[in-house]
């Protein structure tokens, strides 16, 4: 679902939260309507700091940034015994990792690098740059930099010779 969520409208991610809660409204799905309320608040946040419209990027951003927030939170809740509230935050974080493009998995990502490095001849800590501007640029949204960059240090450091 997550990936036909996404693909569904290219227009402003705004116009796409907006229509998804109207249906939700309709629908009666108040964890869902308060959920993506909070979204498009956070978008017009962003717009507002930014001074233009959130673009793409900066959508995916949001999102990953508030699922992170909730799973955290969740995780917190359930240490302190507050099963409930932990759930609650999990929905939540479902909710709106369904607005998120469809992952590269780790995989995908270390054969990439992989096959960048041995291609450049890239090898040590010292390339982690070149490594990394390519594959953000490579994978664009579908992998965040945390997850390239401990992965190109992997791989750099087994070629560090």
């Amino acid at each position: 679902m997550p990936a036909q969520l996404y693909n569904r409208l290219m227009s402003e991610p705004r116009q796409r939260i907006e229509s998804d809660l109207k249906a939700a409204l309709k629908a009666g799905e108040k964890e869902r309507l308060s959920t993506l309320r909070m979204l498009v608040a956070e978008i017009d946040n962003e717009r507002i700091r930014r001074g233009a419209a959130v673009d793409e990027a900066g959508f995916v951003a949001l999102v990953r940034k508030a699922v992170k927030q909730r799973q955290e939170a969740a995780e917190q809740f359930r240490a302190g015994g507050r099963e409930e509230s932990a759930a609650k935050e999990e929905r939540e974080a479902e909710i709106l990792g369904a607005y998120l493009p469809q992952q590269a998995g780790e995989d995908e990502v270390r054969a990439t690098v992989e096959r960048f490095v041995a291609e450049q001849g890239l090898s040590g800590p010292g390339d982690i740059g070149r490594v990394m501007g390519a594959m953000i640029q490579h994978f664009g949204v579908r992998s965040d930099g945390g997850t390239i960059n401990r992965i190109a240090r992997q791989v750099l450091a087994r070629t560090d010779g």
